[in-house]
């Protein structure tokens, strides 16, 4: 796209127009498409060109890494989450026998928050309904 826009602005009574179009891209169409990229100084359309043609290979490994790195931290958290649930219902499961399936469900939903304010009520609970009702 950026090439075919070049050649069709390539003549000198197009000067304007081609810096009127590089502020464009520096100004509008980039930081929307890539926040926070430094762009260099660049007031042609051809250094244009080929500044994008080298960043854009470095955003891509750079937006490849920062969506491996909050997969990991997503899938850390949630192995976290499903650790806590398995503990709470063993724990559950030696307190109070087998968990009826409205336990189980509440435990399958539980947010972390919930999870923690059950795992302090196993201590005190009498029952499982106290111990799974609702978070204060």
């Amino acid at each position: 796209m950026l090439a075919s826009l070049i050649g069709w602005l390539a003549t000198p009574e197009q000067d304007s127009l081609r810096r009127a179009f590089v502020v464009w891209l520096k100004r509008v169409l980039l930081p929307a498409r890539v926040p926070g990229a430094e762009l260099p100084n660049i007031n042609d359309l051809q250094e244009m060109r080929a500044m994008l043609a080298e960043r854009v290979k470095t955003w891509i490994e750079e937006w490849k890494q920062q969506g491996l790195e909050q997969g990991i931290k997503e899938g850390i958290e949630k192995g976290l989450s499903q650790g806590e649930i398995r503990l709470l219902r063993r724990q559950l499961v030696r307190r109070f026998g087998a968990l009826p399936a409205w336990a189980e469900a509440c435990l399958d939903q539980a947010s972390e928050a919930e999870l923690e304010i059950w795992a302090d009520r196993i201590l005190d609970g009498e029952t499982l309904k106290e111990v799974l009702r609702e978070p204060i």
